[in-house]
């Protein structure tokens, strides 16, 4: 696999440099350390995995067993435990309330859904994602991990079905990629007035998000901004991971992100 993708690199990179034009050229400078610095954090989960296993080390989730390749993002920091950091407190958090369910809106590979139904073993956790591969992924990181009783998965989450989960106290989490405007309006699903919500609010896609979901829903609930300077802390590392470069140190932690994502930690008044 390593040098197929070594290959599959080398191959992109030449088609780009050979067809753009001259005055593009940062422009294609910036795209390739991007899409370089991808490349190398695929090779250095690729080590991590053979030499560490799967078995996330650090965080809220520490304990989960994820899986070996994440269909979408980042994967190395995720297995860290290190994703998402600035956000664990408020993890914590939600795991320490007493909801009755969890309705975890892109829930990809099952990351947080899984996680989250180990570390609260009293709550249900829905979640829901657009992608076939990823709620298969996510059924079977759960088989995996011994809580598919505990985990219902399911494809489109309209503004509509929160209705559904009107009754008890409820969670949502919510990463989208940019549709958390058009799922998360309180006008259109009043029941979100009663809910504790999670939201990455992906402002580097649509400039503003999250100034406007906080105006939505500043009436009914209690908002914190929290935002991420992209700095990280690990307590436990292997020690494989320590004698890397630090360029590979940093790398492993990035989560590729190409701009703002602020998190909006909204709790119903």
């Amino acid at each position: 696999m390593p040098d197929e993708l070594d290959q599959k690199v080398r191959a992109a990179l030449l088609e780009n440099f050979q067809t753009v034009e001259p005055t593009r050229t940062r422009e294609l400078l910036e795209g390739s350390i991007r899409y370089l610095a991808k490349w190398r954090g695929a090779l250095i989960g690729k080590t991590f995995t053979q030499e560490t296993g799967t078995i996330v080390l650090n965080g809220p989730l520490k304990g989960l067993d994820f899986v070996e390749f994440s269909t979408e993002g980042c994967h190395v920091a995720k297995l860290l435990g290190s994703y998402e950091q600035p956000l664990h407190p408020y993890i914590e958090q939600a795991i320490n309330t007493e909801y009755d369910r969890i309705l975890n809106v892109g829930c990809a590979e099952g990351y947080y859904a899984v996680g989250l139904a180990l570390r609260m073993p009293n709550t249900k956790n829905l979640a829901f994602d657009t992608n076939p591969i990823a709620q298969e992924k996510c059924k079977q990181l759960a088989v995996k991990n011994g809580v598919e009783d505990r985990i219902e998965t399911g494809a489109l989450f309209s503004p509509e079905d929160f209705a559904n989960y009107s009754s008890g106290r409820t969670l949502v989490f919510c990463d989208i990629e940019g549709a958390e405007l058009d799922l998360l309006n309180p006008d259109i699903a009043p029941a979100l007035k009663q809910m504790d919500i999670i939201v990455e609010a992906h402002d580097c896609l649509i400039p503003g998000a999250a100034d406007e979901l906080t105006k939505r829903f500043a009436p009914s609930h209690n908002i914190e901004r929290v935002h991420d300077n992209g700095l990280r802390n690990l307590d436990i590392t292997p020690s494989w991971f320590d004698s890397l470069a630090h360029l590979d140190q940093i790398l492993a932690t990035w989560e590729w992100r190409s701009g703002p994502t602020p998190w909006l930690v909204m709790t119903a008044k």
